[in-house]
């Protein structure tokens, strides 16, 4: 259950996104949620091993170049999904990283149990 409430808040940060970003298109809700489920399973499965490609250089750019995989990530969200369009690798830098702060708001709203 909480799974689906997180994919949902994270649906909603994406609305959210693209009604504040003139760069981001989503069509409608159901395309928000489709892209929720592809940036969790996208996070889950490519970035570990984009990651562990280019550790050299995210070392020695002291971890800043996570920044470049997550927007990678977000274009590869935008050429899988068809209602969802980022218009620029800025802006999808930009949505990734306003997208985080946005996640880690709507879930920290969620009560945890202990």
């Amino acid at each position: 259950m909480k799974l689906i409430i997180k994919l949902l808040l994270n649906a909603i940060a994406v609305v959210i996104l693209a009604k504040v970003l003139s760069g981001v298109h989503v069509d409608s809700y159901v395309t928000a949620i489709i892209v929720a489920i592809v940036l969790s399973v996208l996070n889950l499965l490519v970035k570990p091993v984009l990651v562990l490609l280019t550790l050299p250089i995210t070392i020695v750019t002291l971890g800043l170049f996570l920044l470049v995989i997550n927007a990678l990530i977000i274009l590869l969200a935008d050429s899988l999904i068809g209602g969802f369009s980022v218009s620029s690798i800025w802006i999808a830098l930009l949505f990734s990283i306003l997208l985080s702060i946005l996640q880690s708001i709507l879930h920290s709203l969620i009560k945890e149990d202990k």
